[in-house]
């Protein structure tokens, strides 16, 4: 068994990966069946999101910080990872709609995704370093359809209570750490340099074209997750002036967000031809102006409007496996993995704020709400304007 996973290494670890980040949404996933049986609002639905969004920073920052992905192998990390996010993700079919109780559950999932999102990025440096640009968009789609596949199991699961799609995530999560541990950690592993504090990763926002970059990226992720959130209520909306009732939203959700798979892997492509910096502006470009726009168009046949949110599923992400090549191609190499933490860090950061705005005043403003979004994508084009590439 073991030498049948070695002999496909990026398949295994790209599987593993969507595994794993079946956890990120599985809350969303039930999130209509939620509401409708315990009474929760959009608010509870940030708070939660939030609380992931919280425990993944904090994760992110004590790898960066104390080096624990050098001290202990990737596979091992991730394996564990993706047990403990098993078990307090099913631990919240106990706890839903019990706070404090199912924020903190939330925030150590969150905690566990730390080790298994950024560990896949190491495992395929150590296994395919050739192939490592290519193998970076294939994993970012991975998170993508990872974030989407909770909707489509409530979907797959819609006579069922809303339990059994938390259940199915954390049996997947189980199977993808058992299937990384099997495989084990690469022969390219890169050396370890020690503990590296986190001033080594601050260093790189000293670099113009690193802080350029990383400026693009950030006005990115100020998008990306609240987009995410808001999908299926942006979906429910159209859906409720079609006349239908709830059963397609899970259904059209998964296909929003997860069709941003083939734009990560299609932009890997494009990429090699016209470079990453023209990828990820386009992306980021194009996300922007449909986020402008959408709102404005609120009023069209519903069908259009679910068409442009497709177009804006693939956008929204694109550029972000183009975002990390781009920053570890200009971060200092002795702390490249340093910086790329603490530049993701970051980005993560800046999705709280943005998800607790837009999903607070969704009952207000409705559709109107993702004007909120649009300072992210046109910040991250004008930071890229100031970096030379």
């Amino acid at each position: 068994m073991m030498d049948l996973l070695r002999r496909f290494p990026l398949p295994v670890i790209v599987l593993a990966q969507l595994f794993g980040t079946s956890l990120w949404f599985s809350v969303n996933g039930v999130w209509l069946s939620l509401a409708r049986e315990l009474g929760l609002t959009e608010t509870d639905l940030g708070r939660l999101t939030l609380a992931v969004q919280a425990g993944f920073i904090v994760g992110t920052l004590t790898i960066a910080v104390t080096g624990l992905a050098d001290r202990f192998g990737a596979s091992r990390i991730f394996a564990v990872s993706s047990l403990l996010g098993a078990l307090v993700n099913g631990g919240f079919v106990f706890a839903a709609g019990l706070p404090p109780l199912d924020f903190l559950l939330r925030f150590a999932t969150g905690l566990c995704l730390a080790g298994i999102y950024p560990l896949g990025m190491k495992m395929v440096i150590a296994w395919v370093p050739k192939y490592a640009g290519a193998a970076l968009a294939w994993l970012v789609g991975m998170l993508t359809l990872g974030t989407a596949l909770p909707h489509l199991m409530r979907g797959a699961t819609l006579g069922m209570a809303w339990e059994w799609p938390l259940i199915a995530a954390s049996c997947l999560a189980l199977a993808g750490g058992a299937m990384v541990f099997l495989l084990g950690d690469g022969p390219h592993l890169p050396k370890s340099s020690g503990r590296l504090p986190l001033s080594q990763g601050l260093a790189a926002l000293q670099i113009p074209r690193f802080r350029a970059v990383a400026g693009g990226y950030f006005g990115h992720m100020w998008e990306l997750y609240a987009f995410w959130t808001l999908t299926p209520l942006l979906i429910g909306r159209e859906l409720q002036r079609l006349g239908q009732g709830e059963a397609l939203v899970p259904w059209l959700a998964f296909a929003v967000i997860g069709i941003g798979a083939a734009g990560c892997v299609g932009g890997g492509r494009l990429s090699r031809t016209v470079g990453s910096e023209r990828v990820a502006r386009g992306a980021l470009m194009v996300s922007g102006l449909v986020c402008l726009l959408y709102p404005w168009l609120s009023g069209l046949p519903p069908v259009f409007l679910m068409a442009l949110l497709l177009v804006w599923g693939i956008a929204v992400i694109t550029d972000s496996p183009q975002f990390s090549a781009l920053a570890a191609a200009t971060a200092p190499r002795e702390t490249v993995g340093s910086s790329l933490a603490v530049m993701n860090a970051v980005g993560f950061g800046l999705t709280l704020p943005a998800i607790w705005l837009t999903s607070g005043l969704w009952h207000q403003l409705e559709v109107w709400v993702v004007l909120i979004l649009v300072p992210g994508p046109v910040l991250g084009l004008w930071s890229l304007s100031r970096g030379k590439g």
